[in-house]
């Protein structure tokens, strides 16, 4: 079987989002208000929200914030991955990687691709675990969120997905 396991106990992490926009206010953020708004409903814990400027240091300073927090089990961001020269996401987050998910860019782009078509192209969607955090970024776009969250992130972050999942791993990621 694969898929939620209704039987099974959901288990909540805490999430921070970060929304990656030189013109955007928390008032203006429609796709951070779309994820964070997710986030619970999906029954997890908000445990921080912000928007950063497209610029490379402030977007890994606060990642590294994040991620040196023991109370963060996942950042998730949106904006700034795509080839314009201030998206600069991917190059901000990526070094701060102990280990990348490559198969969530496979998967993403498998997804956006039947929501976008070949325009999936021009995403640099990335996920990666650093000192025990997970940590995606997704395209700024309110659809790209829809996608990431809906079909991909969500399910991971589900305690009850079969045959496996990212929470059940969280226990075991320093294992030396």
């Amino acid at each position: 079987m694969h898929g939620i396991n209704q039987e099974l106990t959901f288990t909540p992490v805490n999430i921070a989002v970060m929304t990656v926009s030189d013109t955007r206010t928390l008032d203006t953020d429609t796709s951070g208000h779309l994820l964070a708004e997710r986030v619970t409903e999906a029954g997890h814990h908000l445990a921080a929200r912000c928007i950063v400027t497209d610029d490379k240091e402030k977007i890994a300073a606060q990642v590294q914030t994040w991620i040196d927090d023991k109370e963060i089990d996942v950042v998730i961001s949106t904006g700034g991955t795509g080839l314009t020269g201030r998206d600069t996401t991917p190059e901000a987050i990526t070094p701060l990687f102990e280990k990348t998910i490559e198969g969530f860019s496979v998967i993403f782009h498998q997804v956006s691709f039947q929501s976008v078509g070949l325009s999936t192209l021009q995403s640099r969607a990335v996920a990666g675990l650093a000192k025990n955090t997970f940590i995606f970024a997704l395209p700024g776009s309110n659809g790209a969120v829809k996608d990431g969250w809906d079909k991909v992130i969500s399910l991971q972050l589900d305690s009850r997905h079969k045959p496996c999942n990212l929470v059940e791993l969280m226990p075991r990621l320093d294992e030396k």
